[in-house]
């Protein structure tokens, strides 16, 4: 039968049910960073999660919250997120940290991922459907190492697996460029590499490193490659977003986008990237490594969560800024303002929120229209934004 035929066999009642009050579904579009992404049915994300070395701080909680609010924004089209966070429990930084406490990585790694569940949970940040874990993750390393081997991209030396990354810059010039491969632990300058620019996908393990066994021998993975292989095993050969801060635009998502399109040929990898301004004290980047955190979990004693998670989202997500425990208060003021709103009758469109949200999570001007609208619109903008 022609399928234009086929809506002549339902009943003319269910028929005029079904038009009387329905509109079309809204096209599942939004943009960032300018460019539109149109999803059909299912949006995957890709969050560069945690090293569980320590407790969790501001500048961490931002990139978790507004990875969260991506994945709000999307469901809110119609589409089937899934969102994949990863945990890098297999790192130097932790191997460091845990031999200077005197305990196992494994158990550092376990008690600290612990706190940083506590802190998300308190944020309100959902759970994602997808939390990989490096250390499960050992043989697709393995695997993405002998993929990249065989299609030329990749070389072995003593033990370690190289990967091809002079292309992998991220449009830098070549000092800044070697600049922060070195701060990052790449060593630009070991001799035992081709070229500066290529970093590990494996590497050999010394007696108080964990180590797994590989066609190479014992060892284990590089950073880069951890999160290439876990995005590769759990999303396939591309996503729709990949989320991480500022900070790791160069080198971790460039040489972990390099490598997923080496070893698949499948290209772009990430049909979108959402990197996340730097929060700054005093102008300084906050960091574990310089000692100037901000900690999620005092802040919650000092305002609500709602009010601090509003903080971190009234802004535009790409731009760095400066933490004043000040604006702390302000942050719950426009809060109230946002319940007081919501609570009077409404005007206007209730969706109207909503589609601020869909062109580039633009939050100030979402909460701008839900204040002057009330109502609706600001009942619909609290359960987007998880204040409520």
């Amino acid at each position: 039968m022609p399928a234009h035929s086929l809506r002549h066999l339902t009943s003319p009642v269910i028929d005029a049910a079904q038009r009387v009050g329905s509109t079309a579904p809204a096209p599942a579009r939004v943009t960032l960073a300018g460019t539109g992404l149109p999803l059909v049915g299912s949006a995957r994300v890709y969050v560069c999660g945690i090293t569980p070395y320590d407790v969790t701080h501001l500048g961490h909680a931002a990139t978790f919250v507004w990875a969260d609010l991506l994945a709000s924004v999307l469901d809110g089209t119609g589409v089937d997120v899934a969102t994949c966070r990863n945990v890098t429990d297999v790192d130097d930084v932790l191997l460091d940290a845990a031999a200077r406490r005197g305990s196992h990585f494994d158990e550092l790694a376990v008690t600290q991922e612990a706190v940083f569940d506590h802190s998300m949970r308190a944020l309100r940040v959902a759970t994602p459907a997808h939390q990989p874990r490096a250390r499960h993750y050992v043989d697709a390393v393995v695997q993405l190492a002998q993929v990249l081997l065989d299609r030329g991209a990749a070389y072995e030396r003593d033990g370690t697996v190289w990967f091809r990354g002079s292309g992998a810059t991220a449009g830098l010039d070549r000092d800044r460029a070697l600049a922060l491969s070195a701060a990052y632990g790449d060593h630009p300058d070991d001799p035992a590499k081709d070229d500066p620019f290529d970093v590990a996908v494996w590497r050999p393990s010394d007696d108080q490193q964990p180590a797994w066994p590989s066609p190479w021998g014992w060892g284990r993975p590089g950073w880069h490659a951890e999160c290439a292989a876990m995005a590769l095993a759990v999303h396939g050969p591309s996503v729709d977003v990949l989320v991480g801060g500022d900070d790791l635009v160069f080198p971790h998502h460039a040489y972990q986008v390099a490598m997923a399109e080496a070893a698949s040929g499948v290209t772009p990898f990430a049909r979108a990237q959402l990197h996340v301004g730097e929060v700054r004290i005093g102008g300084a980047k906050m960091a574990k490594s310089t000692g100037n955190l901000v900690l999620v979990d005092d802040l919650l004693e000092r305002v609500p969560a709602a009010a601090l998670r509003l903080h971190l989202l009234h802004r535009r997500y790409d731009q760095p800024w400066d933490f004043a425990t000040a604006a702390l208060d302000d942050a719950q003021a426009l809060l109230e303002s946002l319940y007081a709103a919501a609570a009077r009758p409404g005007r206007g469109d209730p969706a109207a929120p909503a589609e601020a949200l869909r062109a580039d999570l633009d939050v100030p001007a979402a909460v701008a229209v839900a204040l002057d609208q009330g109502g609706e619109s600001a009942r619909r903008l609290i359960s987007l934004l998880r204040l409520g």
